[in-house]
């Protein structure tokens, strides 16, 4: 962290105003793709396990609807890229996380409904 807040430093001091913030800009867009899209790493887990209890839904929740507010106001009022990019990526990152959320829940729960799925056929054949 104190890299980045050296080369920040550095930038700033080196290049024009409109250059400097454009590349700290980038940068933040970068760090906030990378917030976002975090609990996606999870995901071969998730899939293998057959469940979703390593995805934080309270985090998940709270990032579909920062990233839907913040992607209307960069695209409609701000006409920002910077805004509206990493929040339209980071509202798709949150969508995939509920829809696996929806999907396979927290294992445990799952489990008991498939098994007693499981057992209804069971009992029919």
């Amino acid at each position: 962290i104190t890299w980045i807040v050296l080369m920040n430093f550095f930038v700033a001091a080196r290049f024009p105003r409109k250059v400097a913030t454009e590349i700290v800009g980038k940068e933040g867009v970068f760090v906030f793709v990378l917030l976002f899209a975090s609990p996606l790493s999870a995901l071969k887990e998730v899939i293998a396990n057959k469940s979703a209890a390593a995805i934080p839904l309270p985090f998940t929740v709270a990032s579909t609807i920062n990233c839907s507010l913040w992607s209307v106001v960069g695209l409609l009022l701000m006409n920002d890229f910077n805004i509206y990019f990493p929040s339209i990526l980071g509202l798709l990152c949150a969508m995939i996380q509920l829809f696996l959320k929806g999907i396979y829940g927290d294992g445990v729960g799952s489990i008991k409904r498939q098994n007693s799925f499981e057992m209804m056929g069971q009992q029919i054949a």
